[in-house]
């Protein structure tokens, strides 16, 4: 699990450690205390929620129509095969 930019704070920080989650996001440029990330991992969390946001741009998907689990996977799967083709 990865921490996200809202929870940037010292307590937050520190309970995720204590649950063991990397801290993944950058640190603020004004902290005094600046951590060490995985830039590299940190550019993937992006992608993912890029995905995810392209995803949620098919109707279908977003609203959740579908009362079958199989049935809305498949419509998810749809929707990647259409931003791939893309």
């Amino acid at each position: 699990m990865y921490m996200d930019c809202p929870y940037e704070d010292d307590h937050t920080r520190h309970a995720a450690q204590m649950l063991r989650l990397d801290p993944v996001v950058p640190p603020k440029s004004n902290r005094l205390n600046p951590w060490e990330y995985d830039k590299e991992l940190y550019k993937r969390l992006n992608e993912v929620e890029r995905l995810f946001r392209l995803i949620q741009g098919f109707r279908r998907v977003f609203c959740r129509f579908d009362k079958l689990d199989s049935v809305y996977i498949g419509f998810i799967q749809l929707a990647l095969i259409f931003i791939a083709i893309r």
